[in-house]
């Protein structure tokens, strides 16, 4: 039977890679008998899918930034008079 710091591991790790049968075994093993590790479990799960939102959030945000062609056109005309002094 798993300890609950293997567990908390194996659960880390089922994020990264696949697991083994007998991991997977392991794990829903002691999932039925530890409301601690089920709730790490869960929270682990809702961390994830909320930085999916966030990180895709922050993508349509910076799609939806942007800078109109007069102000690109400003922009450039100071670049290239602070390059020529």
């Amino acid at each position: 039977m798993l300890t609950c710091k293997q567990a908390s591991e194996i659960i880390s790790q089922s994020y990264d890679r696949r697991l083994s049968w007998r991991e997977r075994l392991s794990l829903r093993l002691h999932l039925l008998i530890c409301d601690a590790c089920t709730n790490f479990a869960k929270h682990m799960r809702f961390l994830r899918q909320a930085a999916r939102r966030f990180v895709q959030g922050q993508a349509e945000a910076d799609e939806q930034v942007r800078l109109s062609a007069e102000a690109v056109a400003r922009i450039k005309q100071e670049l290239a008079r602070q390059q020529k002094r």
